[in-house]
């Protein structure tokens, strides 16, 4: 423990007193953020912003104090009652009135709305609408702040995050790693309409010392008290002295949201909230440095007067244009072109082609790094990463057993400017952490209009076939491929295993790269150092006359061997691997399609509502009349992966189904 510890968890008087000028700044400051949302609400409730919107009246003090010792290059992360943070890290109002208008001269071109408010450029990691979400990405971003020079990272919380799973997981690793950051929670004591009291069974300032962290507690209404603990924490957290938790109590005036009437609160509580007002207890302190009322008052109307401007200039922007509706889903990618593998090259393991790509990313990109449960020195569950962290002790990192840290370290990392490449062991355990891949990764380059950077790798693997029962066997490429946003790729080979994991971890989009572990030991021609396999394009990976045959990852190699056995029977098969599910290769497909007028679409997945019923839909729409035959899917069965063998193998789509699936498209329509 350090000297910032308070055992009794009670907030300390600031230690010295502030200068006029400064105090000055921190009123003006909390001025701005009162009519910011004074404004924000009547504007709601006038209709004249759509949406949700949360403000922070009331918690002036918390949002100003806590932000006044940071730099521009600091970096924050914020949660659904944003604005305050936001306005006191130095955004210009204007622009986030215009993105709670809807504008396109919106802060991020009104993608986000109220709840994801983000301006990267001035370290302002976005606002968040999903309940402690935004901390573990503020651990990824710390990390990137002590990899590039000593930022420090404070992550805004509410003490109803305190109930999340991805609060431990965050506290945990950052604590673990004793990474730059400062958790700060501003305990308004509600979570929505819950008490605190009746959400928590231990204080915040108890769970601090679980992790083995200092705890800090301040009077969130004393804007001066805030700034100079703050002052000191960030010093402590600058100097590598680790992370802090720090609690500001402060009272929230209005409900959770606008249009809450806060039936849960009763008439004694209210009062006793509104009694606390950081603007009285800063004007009170100007008054006790001998500030005239007169000065006190100037600022006042300064302050107010330079909001009411902000907004009306925003409410006369122009709306966002309809065709722009769908950009910044994706980053542009860069060209990339396919090199030539000879048939003749020396045989490589699939395993070893995805750790060779490992090994000559981290050698050539200093800004890449490498983490995951078990990554380092025992070099993965299998194998895959043996030997890296010895050439990359700094950057072959492992973490604990932590999915939600994990991926929220690539998310905050990316955005911070590193290139995470980030392992969770099995594809079944991306729904432990599902929110950093569905309302994080996925959406943050397209909710800041194209500010936030996303280029992380999450490398996972699946595979049935091997007993591992229903949590350990599943395919859920179509889940990840449902999300805009998100990349999926599946190689099948060494050669694209390798060269798609460096398109990936160069690519400036979150990529979902999806390893075989059935493939692992299985031997293909070996790539040149520095191959490279383009995002999104297919392979023809046998040609043939009479029937297109689609598939991806280890099917492929089950089609190959299918083909072969009906080329006995005079059927020529043409298989398409796809390689990239998401964004998928329909040119490639169609013009097979139109070449053999028939299609098959094999994969592990279920059939039911998967890539394959996508891919038919696709072909019946765009080149129905080229078709001969009925398409057809072959996939697993609809229910979960079973455990014994036999039943495995009834489940999971076998050589004869694929045969059988080939010869009835041959039919003819009836």
């Amino acid at each position: 423990m350090t000297s910032l510890v308070e055992s009794t968890g009670v907030s300390q008087p600031p230690s010295g007193t502030p200068s006029v000028a400064e105090l000055e700044e921190l009123y003006r400051s909390i001025c701005e953020v009162r009519r910011f949302e004074l404004l924000t609400s009547d504007l709601y409730r006038d209709g004249a912003i759509p949406g949700f919107v949360h403000v922070s009246l009331g918690q002036e003090g918390t949002a100003v104090g806590a932000c006044h010792p940071l730099r521009v290059s600091d970096m924050i992360t914020s949660n659904h009652r944003g604005h305050g943070h936001c306005l006191a890290k130095g955004m210009d109002p204007e622009a986030m009135f215009a993105e709670l208008f809807g504008r396109a001269t919106g802060s991020v071109g009104g993608r986000g709305g109220s709840m994801h408010i983000a301006d990267p450029s001035i370290g302002i990691l976005g606002a968040n609408g999903i309940v402690g979400a935004g901390l573990p990405i503020a651990v990824g971003a710390a990390h990137a702040a002590r990899t590039r020079g000593d930022d420090v990272v404070v992550a805004f919380f509410g003490d109803g995050a305190v109930a999340q799973g991805a609060f431990h997981e965050a506290v945990n690793l950052a604590a673990l790693w004793q990474l730059p950051v400062v958790f700060f929670c501003e305990n308004n004591g509600y979570a929505e309409f819950t008490a605190a009291e009746g959400g928590h069974p231990a204080t915040l300032a108890e769970r601090a010392a679980g992790y083995g962290l200092p705890f800090v507690a301040v009077d969130g209404a004393d804007v001066w008290a805030v700034s100079e603990r703050m002052r000191e924490v960030v010093a402590s957290v600058r100097a590598g002295g680790g992370p802090v938790i720090v609690e500001a109590r402060t009272d929230r005036w209005h409900g959770h949201y606008e249009g809450d009437q806060q039936r849960y609160r009763d008439t004694d509580d209210l009062r006793r909230a509104r009694s606390s007002d950081p603007l009285t207890v800063a004007e009170d302190r100007l008054r006790s440095l001998g500030v005239p009322d007169a000065r006190i008052h100037a600022l006042h109307d300064d302050a107010f007067a330079r909001i009411d401007a902000a907004a009306e200039r925003a409410r006369r922007a122009p709306e966002p244009l309809p065709a722009d509706a769908g950009r910044y889903v994706t980053a542009e990618r860069p060209l990339v072109r396919e090199g030539v593998v000879p048939e003749e090259a020396p045989p490589m393991k699939y395993i070893e082609g995805i750790r060779a790509a490992l090994s000559d990313a981290l050698r050539d990109d200093p800004l890449a790094f490498l983490a995951g449960i078990d990554v380092g020195a025992g070099g993965g569950v299998f194998a895959v990463s043996r030997g890296l962290w010895a050439d990359h002790p700094d950057r072959v990192l492992d973490t604990p057993i932590s999915e939600s840290a994990v991926l929220g370290l690539g998310v905050g990392g990316a955005m911070a400017g590193l290139h995470p490449i980030v392992e969770i062991m099995y594809l079944d355990f991306i729904g432990v952490a599902f929110d950093q891949l569905l309302n994080q990764a996925a959406k943050l380059h397209f909710m800041t209009a194209g500010r936030a950077r996303m280029g992380m790798t999450v490398r996972t693997q699946f595979g049935a076939s091997r007993a591992a029962g229903s949590q350990h066997s599943q395919s859920l490429e179509a889940l990840l491929a449902h999300i805009p946003g998100l990349t999926v790729v599946m190689p099948s080979t060494a050669a694209d295993a390798y060269g798609l994991l460096r398109t990936a971890i160069e690519d400036p989009n979150p990529v979902v790269y999806i390893e075989n572990r059935t493939l692992y030991g299985r031997r293909s021609p070996a790539p040149p150092e520095g191959h490279r396999v383009p995002i999104g394009s297919a392979r023809i990976a046998r040609q043939g006359t009479d029937v297109t045959v689609v598939s991806y990852s280890r099917m492929v190699l089950e089609c190959l061997e299918v083909a072969e056995h009906l080329a006995d029977e005079g059927i020529s098969v043409e298989v398409v691997d796809l390689r990239t599910i998401s964004p998928w290769d329909r040119q490639t497909v169609l013009d097979s399609v139109k070449r053999t007028s028939r299609l098959v679409v094999v994969h592990e997945a279920v059939t039911d509502l998967g890539v394959g019923g996508e891919i038919v839909a696709t072909v019946v729409d765009q080149a129905f009349w080229a078709l001969d035959g009925p398409p057809r899917r072959v996939g697993a069965a609809f229910s979960p992966a079973p455990y014994a063998p036999p039943l495995e193998a009834a489940w999971l789509p076998q050589h004869e189904d694929i045969a059988h699936a080939i010869r009835s498209t041959l039919e003819p329509f009836s």
